[in-house]
Order: structure tokens, then sequence, then C-alpha cells
């Protein structure tokens, strides 16, 4: 099992094994190809549409750190965000300590006190783009994207390179956050790149919403202490086309994008006010307050309704019609709301009709409808898991939700709690996983693990 390592000088492909690109069929363009391909890729951390959930994929139900491990290969840095899979390639963020010292910064010994024993870094980062080849866990290219000093330190839980990326098909975004925004082709070629500019964000605990991609649009929010930001930038040069200012605090939440209404909506989550922006011109179509501080859980859609929710210091959800228009806060325009059991760190999974989700960090399990709003399953411990960072996801009637220790329950997809599986994978885990085809892929904080079913291992 070889560890992947990255020359620190110009960080060339390790590993050239190639892929024949796939040619276009005639008439048919990237985008009708991209639409058509989604359901079976897992393009965005959340998965095909946002929601946590795959309508193809099958994954396996059972695994042991010696059964059904198709491949698992070891990745420098500590591993917090989802790996996302296009075709045969899967792709990864990670930013590696090299231990060079700039002697000129404050050793972290010598640093004041901070809230979770935080320090600003005094040594530089290789921020660096993996692909892998997903069936054998080969190494396709790796490029630096650049290396730096980290202005700002993270939460123990939190790293530099916590933003999943993100790919329409043609092209890889990777936002490193305040180091950076970085466009590849899928072949690793870099096509351009960005300094938006630092956040600072309180506390220092680090930064963390994943880019979104859209009809050749790329958003991009920033919520911090200081002057928070959403931007959309065009996809394929790089080019600002709009950037709105926020009165917004620290969100570490990644906006969904959706075409209702009329219009296609960018829905942003934070303390202040759920807002709908129109992705074309910037502008905003509807907002309304009602959810707690620190929002981090992704907003998802279903048909016309959007769901947002947040859990610090508190408990919120609220539905709300995507045919809103100005300020809904507190009206009767939102369909339902609950005040309990919702979600600090983890998204919530919306699988055909099913809202699913865990309260605070805690082993607590909620069913909705998501229709209704009738509560199917209020807040039933699941036994076995402990503290959870990672969102669950969905596929193949079945629910999946992985815990810190690395430990995953595998539900059945239904209105009562029913346990299918349970499974040690023998690793802190804190991302969330992927689902493609036969396999489930988990990134621990040392390794990356591609699972299958043996009958699909050959």
């Amino acid at each position: 099992m070889k560890k992947i390592t990255l020359n620190k000088t110009n960080c060339p492909a390790i590993a050239t094994l190639g892929l024949i690109a796939a040619t276009l069929p005639l008439g048919q363009g990237l985008a009708d190809q991209f639409e058509e391909a989604k359901p079976n890729n897992w393009h965005h951390w959340r998965g095909p549409d946002a929601n946590g959930a795959s309508t193809t994929a099958k994954p396996p139900v059972q695994w042991s750190p010696t059964n059904n491990i198709q491949w698992k290969i070891p990745i420098d840095g500590k591993g917090s965000s989802t790996p996302i899979v296009w075709e045969n390639k899967l792709f990864l963020l990670t930013a590696i300590n090299t231990g060079e010292v700039d002697p000129i910064l404050p050793r972290p010994e010598d640093q004041p006190k901070r809230i979770f024993g935080i320090t600003h870094p005094n040594t530089f980062y290789e921020f660096a783009v993996l692909c892998l080849n997903r069936n054998t866990g080969n190494v396709l290219w790796s490029r630096l994207a650049t290396r730096r000093i980290p202005h700002e330190g993270t939460h123990g839980d939190n790293d530099f390179a916590s933003a999943s990326p993100t790919t329409d098909g043609e092209r890889l975004y990777c936002w490193f956050g305040s180091a950076g925004l970085f466009c590849f082709d899928l072949d690793g070629n870099k096509l351009w790149d960005s300094d938006l500019g630092k956040a600072h964000v309180s506390a220092s605990l680090g930064e963390g919403s994943s880019p979104v991609v859209h009809d050749g649009k790329l958003v991009i929010v920033r919520d911090h202490k200081r002057q928070s930001t959403i931007q959309a930038l065009n996809a394929k040069t790089g080019k600002l086309l709009w950037k709105v200012n926020r009165n917004e605090g620290n969100t570490w939440a990644t906006p969904a994008v959706i075409k209702a209404a009329g219009r296609t909506q960018v829905i942003t989550t934070a303390s202040g006010k759920v807002r709908s922006y129109d992705l074309d011109t910037g502008k905003v179509i509807w907002k309304s307050a009602g959810l707690t501080g620190n929002a981090i859980p992704c907003p998802v859609v279903e048909r016309d309704v959007v769901y947002c929710m947040s859990g610090y210091k508190g408990y919120s959800l609220m539905a709300i019609p995507l045919d809103a228009r100005g300020d809904i806060s507190g009206s009767d325009k939102i369909l339902w709301t609950k005040k309990r059991g919702t979600p600090y760190v983890p998204s919530p999974l919306l699988y055909d009709g099913l809202l699913v989700y865990t309260q605070s960090n805690q082993a607590l399990y909620s069913a909705v409808n998501a229709g209704s709003g009738k509560t199917y399953i209020d807040r039933e411990r699941l036994k076995g898991l402990s503290s959870i960072y990672g969102s669950p996801v969905g596929a193949a009637g079945r629910i999946y939700l992985t815990d810190r220790s690395g430990t995953t329950l595998v539900l059945k997809r239904s209105r009562e709690l029913s346990i299918v599986a349970r499974n040690e994978l023998g690793e802190q885990v804190v991302s969330s996983p992927a689902l493609v085809g036969g396999q489930l892929f988990l990134r621990g904080r040392k390794h990356l693990h591609a699972i299958a079913q043996e009958k699909d291992l050959n």
C-alpha cells in the first residue's frame, strides 16, 4: 500500500494512468450530457441533487476493516472534506503541514490562550488536489494548488481543506477558502485561479462552506466576522459576475441552487436570515428570519419547497415554498416549522419525501414527512453511535449514518426506526460518505476507503 506524497517543488502527477475522454454525441451539448450523467455520479458533496440521496447507487450493507474493503489508501493531511466522483475519477482536497517554520511568526506555545486551545500556524501548508481511479485507488494525478501559511487557525476538529470540490463534468472547482479558489480540467490542467481575500472567522474556528456550480456559474458564500459576501463567478474563466454584501456572522452552510418559480434561486442559510438570491443578478428574491446561530446544515430542496435548519443554542426547521417573495419572516407563507431535534454540524437527508436528521451532534434520530411536516420518528437514540459530524446519505431504500469513531449504522428508509447493520471502520471519521454504483467512499482521518460487496470487487 503506497503512501501518497507530494513533490514539494512542483507537485507533478504521481501516476499517469490516464482515462480516455468520452466523445460527445453529435447534437448533444455538455450541459445536456452533464444532466443525463448526474444521477450516476456524486459531483457535489451532498450528491447528485444536493440532498444526500442517490437514485442509482447500490452501496454495500456490511463491512469491516477486513471485509468488503475494495481498496484503502493513506492520505497526507487531516481529512474532513468529502470526496466527489465523476465517472471513473474520484477527487478530494487536503492540506498538508510541511513543518517548515517561518521564524518571524510566533510559535504556538508563545501565543495567547484562545478558546478550544486554537493557535495560529507558523508553518507552511501545501494545499493539494488529488485525482484517483475510483475502482483501483491508483493516483491519476495530483496538483499543488498553493503553498502558504494560513493566517488563522482552526478548531481541532476542522482543518484547512474542509470544503469539498465540485464539478460540472468538464471542470473541477477547488475552494480552499482564504488560500484561494482553483479550477482544473478533469485531467489536472490548471485553467484559472482566484484569490478572493481572507476570511476572518470568529474564534478562529476555520472555514467550511463548499462551492456550487450551476448553469456555468460558480457560487461562493463567505460569512465571517468582518464583511460577509455571496458572489457568482463565470465557471469557465473565473471572472466575477456579481458580488453582494451580507449582514451575517459566522456560517458554514453550502448554498442550494435550484430552478423554481421562474428563476434559478441560490438559497443560503444563516443566523440572521435565510435568503434566496437570483443566480443571474444577485438580487434577493425572498428572505426569512427564524434559524439559530452558527448555521451549518445545508438547505435541501424537493419539488417546490426548501427545508432549512440549524441546531446551535436552540433548534429550528422551516419549510419554505420557492414561490415566496419579499420578507416572509413569521408569516403564514412558511408551510411548517419544528423547534426541536435539529442538527448542529450534520446536514439533513431528503430521500423521496422523507426528511431525516440528527439532533445537534448527537445520535438522536428524527424522520419527518417533508410534505406535511408530520413526525414519524422523534429523536430516537441510535444505539451503537456516539457523536456525529458526517451527514446521512441514502440509496437503495437504505440510510447510512457514520459517527466520529467510524461506526456506520445502516437503516431502512422507513417511518419506523429499523437498523439493518452496524459496521466498524476502525478509524475516526468526520466527513460524509459518497455513493456511486456499488461503492461507498468514506474518508477517515488518515485513509480513504472504497467499500464494496465482495461480488463487486473483481
